[in-house]
C-alpha cells in the first residue's frame, strides 16, 4: 500500500470522464475498456492525481480519511492494471 501512496499517478490522456450520480463512467479510448468509478469521492482523486506529487496528496487534498486509505488504494491500483491511470513520468 505505501508504494502506491509515494507514487505520482496520472489519469491516462486516452481516458474520459462522464459525470454520473453514482460517481463517474471512465472510458479507455484506446482498449475500449469501460470502468465505473462508484463513488464521488473516487471521482474527485481520480481527478486531481495529476494535480498533486503523490497518491498520498491526492487523498489528503480531497479530504479522505485515512481510515478509507486502503480501500482507495486498492480501487486505484485496479485502475492503474486496466490502463485508466499510469505513472506520471517526470521530464
Amino acid at each position: 500500500m505505501l508504494d502506491l501512496l509515494d507514487r505520482h499517478l496520472v489519469l491516462d490522456p486516452q481516458v474520459a470522464l462522464r459525470p454520473e450520480p453514482f460517481g463517474a463512467l471512465a472510458y479507455h479510448y484506446g482498449t475500449r475498456r469501460l470502468v465505473f468509478l462508484k463513488h464521488p469521492d473516487m471521482v474527485r482523486v481520480v481527478q486531481s492525481l495529476g494535480q498533486h506529487d503523490t497518491v498520498a496528496d491526492a487523498l489528503l487534498a480531497a479530504d479522505i480519511v485515512e481510515a478509507r486509505w486502503p480501500t482507495f488504494v486498492a480501487a486505484l491500483e485496479s485502475l492503474e492494471r486496466s490502463g485508466l491511470l499510469r505513472e506520471m513520468v517526470q521530464q
